[in-house]
């Protein structure tokens, strides 16, 4: 039988395997199916001591200590296997192994958990301010714009872009390892406008909720919006850890216009990602995490958004009308829930429609899609990515008139003041539309 030895190996650990470290595995040997019987033991050979896998390992975590010396251990005697990096925060490692790595570390390592495919993530594409009533908030005679607020943009990088001068304070790269900000896609600095643009460009004609909050870019994914489970890990740690060393200047928000498609664990917080974003939010930092853009059939929920904890942001289309309530209606293409664990999702809905924010010159984005420029400096895109940083811009509002308020609270003040459509399903449009004005306390 073709790759015998390694279906063998899927059956016997796969309460170990998620479904698509399984399907890869076994997707390797396919090709003995057209080859003579006579090479099929030599090719399985080379296939199970030179085919590298890259895979998250996670650990029980009272034995993640003693899971990780023996899982460097037998790495160390494995060519063509190395650990990449570990995340103690959710007690799992990024490893690169071999077939045959994977099956000595099922066999003799303790502690293991799960193994997980280091799979793909994906950037969420397919008058917004106006809308969200996030124009001109008062409070204490003060209007809200974000001041002193950092939204970290988990995404393809942010570009220098003249409406967010001297407000990108930080910058990190974990695709390409340059230090200077940057965006070779236009997805993230759309994103970083959505939230934070001033409008310097356009006359404040384009600005996003929170015009004078400082960003953060943190790429993860590369110039084709693409990324792995272990990138958005890394960059979602880098943002616990930036917390731990600048106490007095923190990120307070995280906009995550990513995800990838849910994995059928025994439950959502059997997912790294989710536990990681989770580990963002019990750390005080609110995380807004796309819904997904795989409606409009239901359980289509992408993760991390599928997380019970994290604020799910769904896509709202107002028509072009965001005076009148009456025509709005959710997107089609915004994920419904309830999540494939039955959690009710997404938490709330945002424009996300025919967005029009930065543009990033001559980026992926830029060149294949030159009909959605607008003017010079701005660009249009649709999607719940651009949903989500509308509400990341909202919460930075909340956060300058609060800064003591923690995530749960921000959750529950965002969906209490809500604009509702009675009777409409939640799993659709959530608990209603984004307001401000009705979000943020008077005191």
């Amino acid at each position: 039988m073709f790759g015998y030895s390694m279906i063998q190996l899927v059956r016997t650990h796969a309460d170990k395997m998620d479904q698509p470290l399984r399907e890869q595995i076994l997707s390797l040997f396919k090709p003995l199916k057209y080859t003579p019987f006579v090479f099929h033991n030599s090719i399985e050979d080379i296939i199970r001591r030179g085919k590298k896998l890259p895979v998250i390992v996670e650990f029980e975590k009272d034995l993640y200590d003693k899971g990780c010396e023996e899982l460097k251990g037998t790495i160390q005697n494995c060519p063509n296997s190395k650990v990449r990096q570990d995340f103690p925060r959710i007690s799992c490692s990024s490893v690169d192994l071999t077939p045959n790595t994977l099956e000595e570390l099922l066999t003799t390592c303790h502690g293991i958990k799960r193994i997980h495919s280091n799979s793909e993530v994906r950037a969420l594409l397919d008058v917004a301010v106006q809308s969200a009533n996030a124009k001109n908030v008062v409070r204490n005679n003060t209007v809200l714009t974000g001041k002193g607020v950092k939204i970290a943009i988990i995404d393809t990088g942010i570009y220098p872009h003249e409406d967010l001068k001297g407000r990108i304070t930080d910058f990190v790269d974990f695709v390409n390892g340059r230090t200077d900000p940057y965006d070779d896609n236009g997805h993230g600095t759309h994103c970083a406008g959505a939230a934070a643009g001033n409008g310097s460009a356009s006359s404040r004609k384009y600005r996003g909720p929170a015009p004078e909050a400082d960003l953060v870019g943190v790429k993860v994914l590369n110039s084709i919006g693409s990324g792995s489970l272990e990138s958005i890990m890394q960059g979602v740690e880098w943002c616990i850890q930036y917390n731990g060393q600048n106490p007095t200047d923190k990120i307070d928000i995280l906009s995550m216009s990513l995800g990838a498609t849910a994995q059928p664990y025994s439950n959502e917080n059997r997912d790294p990602m989710v536990q990681m974003v989770e580990a963002a939010w019990q750390a005080g930092i609110v995380v807004c995490a796309a819904a997904g853009n795989e409606g409009p059939e239901s359980q289509t929920i992408a993760s991390p958004g599928i997380s019970d904890q994290v604020i799910t942001v769904g896509a709202l289309d107002d028509r072009n009308t965001p005076s009148t309530k009456s025509d709005d209606v959710i997107a089609g293409f915004s994920s419904r829930g309830p999540t494939i664990y039955g959690v009710v999702k997404p938490d709330i809905v945002a424009l996300g429609v025919n967005i029009v924010s930065l543009r990033s010159p001559n980026s992926y984005l830029d060149k294949f899609q030159r009909a959605n420029r607008v003017g010079q400096a701005y660009f249009t895109l649709s999607g719940t990515s651009m949903a989500t940083p509308i509400c990341a811009g909202v919460v930075a509002l909340m956060k300058q008139q609060n800064p003591s308020l923690q995530p749960p609270e921000i959750k529950k003040l965002l969906k209490n003041g809500a604009d509702f459509w009675k009777g409409r399903d939640q799993n659709i449009y959530g608990v209603g539309y984004i307001n401000a004005e009705k979000s943020i306390p008077k005191r």
